[in-house]
């Protein structure tokens, strides 16, 4: 009886009758595959970092960077004031460096002049190896007022100390002849070179070649005659070895 009421309702046209269920002739409903399949893949995507390249870029950075994105999107940037002075305080800092740069500088070449003043010697022999062949005092019944130094023709002849030229030519018995005033108002003379190589008014330093050893005037030999005058050109003349000596130079 039972099957006739369930047969009876189903014949009710007020009772709507159950849809058949469809199923393909391949098998089972694809729902639970595709599901699958999209999990699968969203799992594939996170560890690889692939993904659809018009949305995300590639690579673990991008991958920060587009969270950062989404995280500061609504946040406000701040922009900073960029740091400046003005041409002017450039240019006065150019010259600060320029003028530092220009007193060192001046600094370092009092200082190497310093050193090579110190280092020069301030008294020397007026020609290098000389022989020394006649001193100061009497000789052939006349007076001798200076020293002899022999060496070979043209052998440099040097000032024997730091001084100004205040002569420089033909001289008699000398036949040519240099003097030098010295800072202590002494005069140095030097006679029978073969050459001049100085000038009335030029400074020279000690050990300047001030001329070439010669045989002129008065002489029998190749040599340099040197005299001191004590206190000026006209002053006395006095012994020379010991004026060098005084001065730390030996004959």
């Amino acid at each position: 009886m039972a099957g006739r009421r369930r047969a009876q309702r189903s014949e009710d046209p007020r009772v709507p009758a159950p849809r058949p269920v469809r199923r393909s002739a391949s098998g089972p409903r694809r729902g639970p595959l595709l599901l699958t399949a999209l999990v699968v893949g969203g799992l594939v995507a996170s560890v690889t970092g692939v993904s659809n390249a018009s949305d995300v870029p590639a690579g673990p950075d991008s991958v920060l960077d587009a969270q950062m994105e989404l995280a500061t999107a609504g946040d406000e940037v701040e922009a900073l004031p960029m740091a400046s002075i003005t041409e002017a305080e450039a240019q006065a800092r150019l010259a600060e460096v320029a003028a530092s740069r220009a007193e060192r500088a001046a600094a370092e070449a009092a200082a190497a002049e310093a050193a090579r003043e110190a280092a020069r010697p301030k008294a020397v022999l007026p020609v290098d190896g000389a022989r020394f062949t006649s001193g100061y005092g009497g000789r052939w019944g006349t007076f001798h007022y200076g020293i002899d130094l022999a060496a070979p023709m043209r052998t440099p002849e040097y000032a024997a100390m730091d001084g100004v030229v205040l002569r420089a030519g033909s001289a008699s018995g000398f036949g040519l002849a240099v003097y030098v005033l010295h800072e202590n108002g002494d005069v140095t003379v030097y006679g029978h070179m073969e050459d001049i190589l100085v000038e009335p008014g030029q400074y020279v330093e000690a050990g300047e070649t001030i001329a070439l050893l010669g045989n002129r005037g008065q002489s029998t030999g190749p040599h340099l005659h040197f005299e001191v005058h004590q206190g000026g050109m006209n002053g006395k003349r006095i012994d020379p070895v010991p004026w060098l000596a005084e001065r730390g130079v030996e004959v």
